[in-house]
């Protein structure tokens, strides 16, 4: 499967901010793979204890997710579209 994406419940997740902590509430990956490298993009709706929504543009690489640039190719843009789908309010967040 190329996409896929999750909706975070029972057991909430949390991401580090630079307003703090926040609650993940809709995240959505898209499996990347250059060569042997394999990682992923990942597109993330936070909500900040103040009930800000916060959209967090990262990478992850085994699992764990990172900071820093994030690049993608232009022809991946229609897979995250489609793993948007599955994320409704992060897609609605985005007006896409």
């Amino acid at each position: 499967m190329a996409t896929a994406t999750r909706k975070h419940t029972a057991r909430s997740t949390t991401a580090a901010t630079p307003w703090g902590s926040a609650e993940v509430l809709e995240e959505a990956t898209l499996p990347q793979r250059v060569g042997e490298r394999r990682f992923a993009l990942v597109v993330q709706l936070l909500e900040a204890p103040t009930g800000e929504r916060l959209v967090r543009f990262a990478y992850s690489t085994d699992g764990v997710t990172r900071r820093g640039p994030v690049t993608m190719r232009a022809r991946d843009l229609e897979r995250l579209r489609a793993a948007l789908e599955r994320a409704p309010v992060l897609k609605e967040t985005l007006g896409l």
